[in-house]
């Protein structure tokens, strides 16, 4: 039970700081007046995508946690959520297309050594970060040709 409360908790805490800024600021209407590059889906892909990957995410701190509650392994867990969580109200709330791209960078730097320390702890962990590590390299496309198309 203490396990599942741990999952419970580490799933929310991701979704909460992860989603915080987007309830501050209204994305949907300045994403839809944008010069947008081919491949952009609809701004309705986004909130479900982003879900999907906070749960991968926290359920691999959870199973990184079991296995090494090293607290440098949180450390870096939680400075890529607020470093993610930033991303948002730079691009959309402050409209600054390159330096949220240069942000996206650091965000990618950060989540590829999140990726390498969660996988020698443990790979499945490693493993359920792929799919964040893959949309955040299509959100650095997106945001780059946002801002060259706008």
């Amino acid at each position: 039970m203490k396990d599942i409360k741990k999952l419970v908790f580490y799933i929310f805490i991701t979704i909460i700081i992860g989603s915080l800024p987007a309830l501050f600021i209204k994305f949907s209407d300045t994403y839809n007046y944008l010069n947008k590059p081919p491949l952009a889906p609809s701004g309705i892909v986004f909130p479900i995508v982003w879900t999907i990957l906070f749960i991968l995410m926290g359920i691999s701190i959870y199973r990184v946690s079991l296995k090494d509650d090293d607290v440098n392994l949180k450390i870096i867990y939680f400075s890529n959520l607020l470093i993610n969580a930033l991303w948002t109200p730079l691009f959309f709330g402050l409209n600054l297309y390159l330096f949220s791209f240069l942000w996206i960078i650091i965000l990618l730097i950060v989540t590829f050594i999140m990726f390498y320390k969660f996988y020698i702890v443990d790979k499945i962990s490693g493993y359920l970060l792929i799919p964040y590590i893959i949309w955040l390299l299509f959100a650095g496309y997106l945001n780059l040709f946002i801002y060259l198309l706008n």
